[in-house]
C-alpha cells in the first residue's frame, strides 16, 4: 500500500478499508510512516471525518497495539469515568477515592494535558514522589488491593494512540470526534473495566463547543463502549466556565485536598464542582451495582451515602492511601502543595458583573505560565496557577480581585494577566447562566 494513495483517499471523503487503517496505524506505531505524513493523514481525517466502521476498527488497531490489563481476580465491579477536557477539572481525584471508600474499584489510566487543557498526570506528579509509571502488574496489584489505582500511558498501553495523542496535540486536531472517540475507548477497554461514564463537556473551555457537539460525541462513546460489552453512559456538562475556584496543577490538588477531608465548619466547596462530582458518582456507583446484578437505591439513599463518605473521612484517608501506596508525600497534602512564590492580583477594570469566562483562554493563560504545554516536550511548571475569587454572575467593583495568580517571573505574569483580561468579560447586567448538567445519554 501506498500511504500518499491513502492520504489521498481520505481527503477525497472516502472510507479507508481495514487493511488501510492497519497499514497506517500500524506503520506510524513502528516508525515506518513519518510524522509529517500521518499529520496530513490527521488533518484529512479532521475535515472529512471516519464512518462507524472505521472508527471501531481504529479503536481495534489502538487497543490491541499493546498490553490490556487483567483485572479479573478483582470481584469488585470496576467503573472508571471519562472526562472530555475542561478547565479546572479535577473531578478524577474525588470520585476515585469516594467511590473506592464505598465499595467500587477505580482503575484509572489518565493522560497529560492536551491542546488548552490541563493533564491528570501532570496534576498528580505536582505531589513530590508520586509515581505514575506504573507496571501492569503493579497496576493491578494496586487495584485489587487499595481499590484504585493512577497510571500513565505506557510503552505497554496503547502505543499507537500514545504517538497519535502527542501528534494530535501539535497539529491542531484535536477536535475530530472520530479521533476522541478512538483515543478515548482504546485506553479505557485497556484498563479492564466493567463500566464507564463519560463526561462530555460543552463550552468555551471545551473541545466540544456547542450542547449540538457534545451530544453527538457522548453518544458515540457510549455506543462505542456498550459494543465492547461495556456498560456505558454519559453525561452531558457545561464547561463555560472553570470548575471549581482553581485553575492549575498543584493548585486543583490542594483544591481536591481540601474538598475531600472538609469538616462540618469548614467553608462549603465550590458548589458547580461538588454538584458534578456527585452527579457523576452517583451514575458510576449505579452502574457498578448493575454489574452485580443489584438494583440501586434511590438517588437520595446514594447522593447521602456518598457524603458520608466524605463527611466520615472516609474518602480522604483512601486518597492518602494510594497516594502513600504510589509513593508521594502525604505529609505534602496535609500542608499544602507549594505554589510559586510571587503572587499578582487580578482585578476588574470597570464596575459590573461577571458576564463571561473564556475557558479557552485561561486555559492558554494558563500554559503561558508554564502550567500547559505547546508541544509534546515541553516541561510542566507545577507550581503556577490562578485561583477565581469571582465566578460567572458575581456581582464586581472597579479595582476589586477576581483571581489571584501565581506566576514564577513578571514577563509571563504579564503576559497571563492580559489574557486573563481578554477572557473575562465584565457586563453591565447579570449573564443568564447556563445549565450545569445539560443532558444524560
Amino acid at each position: 500500500m501506498n500511504t500518499v494513495t491513502l492520504i489521498k483517499k481520505k481527503r477525497a471523503g472516502e472510507a479507508l478499508s481495514a487493511d488501510e487503517l492497519k497499514f497506517l496505524v500500524n506503520g506510524y506505531t513502528a516508525g515506518e510512516i513519518p510524522e509529517y505524513q500521518m499529520s496530513a493523514l490527521l488533518m484529512a481525517i479532521f475535515f472529512k471525518g471516519m464512518n462507524p466502521a472505521e472508527t471501531a476498527e481504529l479503536v481495534s488497531l489502538m487497543l490491541h497495539s499493546g498490553s490490556i490489563v487483567d483485572l479479573s481476580n478483582v470481584k469488585l465491579p470496576k467503573v472508571d469515568k471519562h472526562s472530555t477536557g475542561g478547565i479546572g477539572d479535577k473531578t478524577t481525584f474525588l470520585l476515585a477515592p469516594i467511590l473506592a471508600s464505598c465499595g467500587l474499584a477505580y482503575p484509572t489510566i489518565a493522560g497529560r494535558s492536551l491542546a488548552h487543557t490541563g493533564g491528570t498526570i501532570d496534576k498528580l506528579e505536582a505531589i513530590p514522589g508520586f509515581n505514575c509509571a506504573l507496571t501492569l502488574k503493579r497496576f493491578e496489584e494496586l487495584v485489587s488491593t487499595v481499590g484504585l489505582a493512577f497510571m500513565g500511558q505506557t510503552e505497554e498501553i496503547c502505543p499507537a494512540d500514545r504517538k497519535l495523542y502527542a501528534l494530535r496535540d501539535v497539529t491542531a486536531t484535536v477536535e475530530s470526534l472520530p479521533l476522541i472517540v478512538a483515543s478515548i475507548m482504546s485506553k479505557k477497554l485497556a484498563e479492564g473495566i466493567d463500566a464507564i461514564v463519560f463526561d462530555v463537556k460543552c463550552g468555551s473551555g471545551a473541545f466540544m463547543r456547542t450542547e449540538k457537539e457534545a451530544v453527538a460525541l457522548a453518544k458515540a462513546l457510549v455506543a462505542t463502549g456498550k459494543a465492547a460489552g461495556k456498560l456505558a453512559s454519559a453525561l452531558v456538562t457545561d464547561m463555560s466556565e472553570p470548575l471549581g475556584r482553581t485553575v492549575g496543577n498543584a493548585i486543583e490538588v490542594n483544591e481536591c485536598v481540601e474538598f475531600l477531608r472538609r469538616g462540618p465548619q469548614d467553608p462549603a466547596p465550590d458548589a458547580r464542582l461538588q454538584e458534578i462530582t456527585l452527579a457523576l458518582a452517583e451514575e458510576m456507583y449505579v452502574l457498578g451495582l448493575k454489574k452485580q446484578g443489584k438494583k440501586a437505591p434511590g438517588k437520595a439513599a446514594v447522593r447521602k451515602m456518598l457524603l458520608s463518605a466524605i463527611e466520615s473521612g472516609q474518602a480522604y484517608s483512601k486518597f492518602l492511601e494510594i497516594v502513600s501506596m504510589q509513593g508521594g508525600d502525604t505529609s505534602a497534602l496535609d500542608s499544602g502543595l507549594p505554589l510559586a512564590a510571587k503572587k499578582v492580583p487580578f482585578v476588574a477594570d470597570k464596575k459590573g458583573f461577571i458576564g463571561a469566562m473564556d475557558g479557552e483562554k485561561i486555559g492558554w493563560a494558563l500554559t503561558g505560565l508554564g502550567g500547559g504545554r505547546r508541544k509534546s516536550s515541553d516541561k510542566i511548571e507545577h507550581s503556577v496557577g490562578f485561583s477565581f475569587e469571582k465566578a460567572v454572575g458575581s456581582a464586581v467593583k472597579k479595582g476589586e480581585i477576581i483571581a489571584q495568580v501565581y506566576i514564577k517571573d513578571s514577563k509571563t505574569g504579564n503576559l497571563a494577566l492580559r489574557m486573563l483580561a481578554e477572557a473575562v468579560e465584565i457586563t453591565a447586567r447579570p449573564p443568564r447562566k447556563p445549565k450545569l448538567i445539560r443532558k444524560q445519554i
